[in-house]
């Protein structure tokens, strides 16, 4: 069981080693990616498999039992995203077989990619908020090596905005951490979780500013208002590859981290957070709408609706959070509705992580496919690809389609249970801000379906002969970008199952018992100081059933 937690990290540490030695054979590199994605993806439909089977699952690293060791956990939502990790690696993997090049392949492409993926799993499934920071300044090293792998001047521009921000992002993350140490004196989140909620009122000016710290830190990795502008700026221009595993995976994790420690640790010692997180989540989406709606180049437009998509998720955690403080002043009777809404708000949030890492990595796929035909994403130079590529055409209507949340593709049920929570909690304006971004989301991806599918080539018009197309290697991306559209189909199909599945995510995150007992034993529990771990150890069952018969 221990294994198999580790294991979707160890499989591509071990992959991106194995690749390394292999530098010399670019063949060889290939057929060592290839099998370790199709490893990873392996583990990670297991571990998934086993969470739902049997719950929460913990493994301590070294035989030191928690806190005083280092802790991977997988519950339903931290296994759900080392699956989309999986998915995401094998299509990228195979992507690159047509996509990326001999040239950069020798410059470890493999050897990043996998050592990218290993940091994604990393953060997914550590217990311990020092080791979160870890795996985030590898992610930050394989990234910004991959961003700049080419040496070409826009690469090297887009590189140095993207490492500015994150290092003050790991600034931030580090202050806060050290500051979270020498107020609690552990670093392992279930642990921090039990100290900071017993903490004194004394402290609660002390705990903002940590909240804020990590609000910020985690914010610029996930792109969120007003740190967003570093994305837009890089993601269009490395290999289009790599954009779609950054646009897929990368800003994913800022969110699932800020999921993670707000629910787990802040929730009751941090009652504004909601507030605030609101309001930002309404600013990341209608700022990255506009800016969408202002580029005429593929993967700018793109890079701009990441931030804007983004926006829907911290909404989503945004009304949990509010619920949730809400709650304390409730009547007992109206509980556990408000259990329900945020539960609902917080599985919500994990579909809609799932359409958007499906629909934005395929978009971006279809964009590297534009890329190698016509030499360029600019609409202005593209045109009539409808005409000469329907099979491609279609594939990315349906994406593009998920995105904007047209009936009955992901994101429409994605959207819609965001909605719904946010109208059963009654922040109704935040609703109506969703609803108004969806509309220009479906205008952004109008305009690139006029403008390079269905208008006239330039020059077309004139007689002229238009430059041949150059089809090398799209066999396999159009492969990939197929596949995503039956994942897509696929998904919206059987919405119903897979939302069950986010919504029991949320409910894992709000209840908080689950985590705290598969991570740390009962003689732990017990052992802590006035007694604050004994509500957090299980009943027995015998006492149970006699409660129950009194």
């Amino acid at each position: 069981m221990n294994a198999l937690v580790v294991s979707p990290i160890a499989i591509p540490l071990l992959t991106a080693f194995l690749c390394m030695m292999a530098w010399r054979s670019v063949r060889l590199q290939r057929a060592l990616s290839i099998a370790g994605a199709l490893a990873l993806f392996a583990c990670s439909v297991l571990l998934f498999a086993r969470v739902l089977d049997v719950g929460v699952l913990a493994a301590d690293i070294g035989g030191w039992r928690a806190p005083f060791g280092i802790t991977m956990v997988a519950d339903t939502l931290s296994s759900l995203m080392v699956l989309l990790n999986g998915v995401v690696a094998v299509a990228v993997v195979v992507y690159s077989i047509g996509a990326i090049g001999p040239r950069r392949e020798k410059h470890a492409y493999h050897t990043l990619v996998h050592c990218l993926l290993a940091s994604v799993s990393g953060s997914f499934l550590s217990g311990d908020i020092f080791n979160i920071y870890v795996w985030f300044e590898v992610m930050l090293m394989s990234s910004f090596v991959l961003l700049t792998l080419g040496g070409e001047r826009g690469q090297l521009e887009g590189a140095l905005k993207y490492v500015t921000l994150n290092l003050l992002s790991s600034s931030l993350f580090l202050s806060a951490v050290g500051l979270l140490y020498g107020l609690v004196g552990s670093l392992n989140l279930a642990d921090i979780a039990i100290k900071l909620g017993s903490a004194g009122d004394g402290t609660r000016p002390v705990i903002a500013a940590i909240a804020v710290l990590f609000m910020a830190s985690f914010g610029i990795k996930a792109a969120i208002f007003p740190f967003f502008f570093w994305l837009p700026a890089s993601y269009h221009t490395p290999a289009p590859v790599v954009s779609a595993l950054f646009g897929g995976i990368l800003t994913k994790v800022g969110v699932y981290a800020m999921m993670r420690v707000y629910t787990l640790i802040f929730a009751p010692v941090f009652p504004a957070a909601g507030e605030i997180l609101l309001w930002i989540a309404a600013f990341t989406m209608v700022t990255g709408v506009l800016g969408a709606a202002a580029q005429y180049e593929i993967r700018r437009i793109l890079s701009f609706h990441i931030v804007s998509q983004i926006g829907y998720m911290i909404m989503g955690l945004a009304i949990a959070l509010l619920v949730l403080e809400r709650m304390a002043d409730a009547p007992t009777e109206d509980r556990p509705a408000m259990l329900a809404t945020a539960a609902m708000a917080l599985g919500g949030v994990a579909f809609f992580i799932l359409h958007n890492i499906l629909a934005k990595t395929n978009l971006f796929f279809v964009a590297g496919v534009v890329h190698r035909l016509r030499g360029t994403g600019e609409l202005k130079e593209l045109g009539g690809l409808y005409k000469e590529r329907p099979y491609l055409s279609l594939m990315f209507m349906v994406s593009a389609m998920a995105l904007a949340g047209i009936p009955i593709l992901t994101g429409f049920w994605g959207k819609l249970i965001l909605v719904v929570a946010g109208v059963r909690a009654g922040e109704y304006w935040i609703v109506g801000v969703s609803l108004g971004v969806g509309v220009l989301t479906l205008f952004s991806m109008t305009k690139i379906w006029a403008e390079a599918f269905w208008k006239a080539r330039p020059g077309e018009t004139e007689g002229a002969e238009p430059k041949p197309d150059d089809t090398r290697g799209t066999g396999w991306m159009n492969a990939v970008v197929a596949g995503f559209v039956v994942l897509i189909i696929g998904v919206s199909v059987f919405a119903g199952p897979i939302y069950r599945v986010t919504e029991r995510a949320g409910h894992e995150l709000i209840e908080r018992a689950p985590y705290i007992r598969a991570v740390l034993d009962e003689e732990y529990l017990r052992s802590l100081p006035g007694g604050i771990g004994e509500r957090w150890i299980e009943p027995r069952a015998e006492t149970a059933s006699a409660g129950e018969g009194r």
